[in-house]
């Protein structure tokens, strides 16, 4: 279920959650995750909101972007963050790695 992030505070939490994650299991995405949170922010129309269970915050967050709706999320099997048009089942728009820059992650975020 999406839960909005209504302060700092809420989203510094999801960010550490990620960062704790990705450090144990997808240590692949722990560098780019902080430039696409940074992304996120710059280009963000009203809320962010991100997959919660059972009360815990999970690796998927919803972003609205020029009127439209991205899912961002870590895919397990290709070790990457991916961007999906409106939804985890959207068609993949981009999927970064550490091996990406912050250069490529403004160019795309810019462009959407």
């Amino acid at each position: 279920m999406p839960q909005a992030i209504a302060s700092v505070d809420v989203l510094q939490q999801y960010i550490q959650g990620v960062m704790a994650r990705a450090e144990h299991h997808a240590n692949n995405v722990d560098e780019i995750a902080l430039a696409i949170a940074g992304a996120v922010l710059w280009r963000k129309e009203g809320e962010i909101e991100v997959m919660t269970r059972e009360g815990d915050m999970k690796n998927v967050l919803w972003v609205r972007i020029n009127g439209t709706r991205y899912a961002l999320s870590y895919n397990h099997e290709q070790a990457c963050i991916e961007v999906r048009e409106r939804n985890t089942q959207g068609r993949v728009l981009a999927s970064f790695a550490n091996a990406n820059t912050g250069c490529e992650v403004k160019q795309f975020f810019a462009e959407l």
